[in-house]
């Protein structure tokens, strides 16, 4: 006697069919709160169905479908410098940024960064967009996971005030280079050329907003130079750095005045000095 098949009924369904089987709270959170992909025909099945709610899933799924077209051709596009030079034989392109020209406090911190080919996360973009912290801190988890290599460099209040801002940043790119664990064939660099570096570049104006390997760095640099400030905010509470991350906002230049400059505070910047009672530095800072 020939075994008894015993078949599932669940199991022979269709995608669709198992989709249609659920409720409209289940198909939510399955396909709006986790992105899942819905099974070819369910928006067409959706838009059909007599219920209101039914047919609002089905615009938000639309709407959902069309915003991730939009950023895949926006990361795709992202990627069009770092294409062309994987297409001229250069495996490995860094993409370097810094972090922390403006603020009176702390050091100036860069990224570099080198990318998998044809790279794509979802929301990468230059760290000034990213006004959420916690995303920008969790694109950094991922960035740093997933690159090739990644790297930070920095220089320090000290060296700013000696050297002068400008220079300093080029400092810290050059420090991120040299700190990374694969050495680069190309590096694209946030609107400016780094000095003293063999290494083939090219500056990009707005490179952050422009490249993947620039905006990936320009997060590294965010974020490390964030939690940075947080640290030196408990060595030196009463100033807000944790906060303020050492940019001249009101609050802080507040503590400035009522608690005096600190050894963090960078005293070629004119209101640290203007809270130390001494007179201002004439340069250029953007020289070479």
């Amino acid at each position: 006697m020939p075994p008894m098949i015993h078949y599932n009924p669940r199991a022979m369904r269709s995608p669709l069919e198992d989709y249609l089987q659920k409720s409209l709270a289940e198909l939510k959170a399955i396909l709006i709160d986790r992105e899942r992909r819905p099974p070819h025909g369910l928006l067409e099945a959706l838009e059909q169905d007599p219920r209101r709610a039914a047919q609002h899933l089905a615009q938000r799924l639309r709407n959902q479908q069309s915003r991730n077209r939009a950023e895949g051709q926006r990361l795709r596009h992202l990627l069009r410098f770092e294409r062309e030079l994987w297409a001229d034989g250069y495996a490995l392109v860094a993409g370097v940024d810094e972090a922390g020209m403006a603020p009176l406090a702390g050091p100036v911190v860069a990224g570099a960064v080198i990318l998998p080919r044809a790279y794509r996360l979802s929301g990468l973009d230059d760290s000034k967009k990213i006004l959420d912290e916690s995303r920008r801190a969790a694109l950094a988890v991922q960035i740093k996971a997933d690159a090739v290599s990644w790297s930070a460099g920095w220089a320090e209040v000290e060296e700013i005030d000696r050297f002068n801002i400008y220079q300093a940043g080029l400092l810290a790119m050059r420090r991120a280079v040299e700190a990374l664990n694969s050495s680069p064939d190309f590096i694209l660099v946030d609107a400016r050329r780094i000095p003293d570096c063999a290494i083939a570049q090219r500056g990009i104006i707005r490179g952050d907003q422009l490249s993947a390997s620039i905006a990936a760095a320009s997060i590294i640099a965010k974020t490390t130079r964030d939690e940075h400030l947080i640290e030196l905010d408990r060595v030196y509470p009463g100033y807000g750095l944790a906060a303020h991350k050492g940019y001249p906002t009101p609050e802080h230049l507040d503590a400035l005045r009522r608690l005096g400059a600190l050894p963090i505070h960078r005293r070629s910047f004119r209101p640290v000095r203007e809270a130390l009672g001494l007179e201002p530095i004439q340069e250029r800072l953007f020289e070479g």
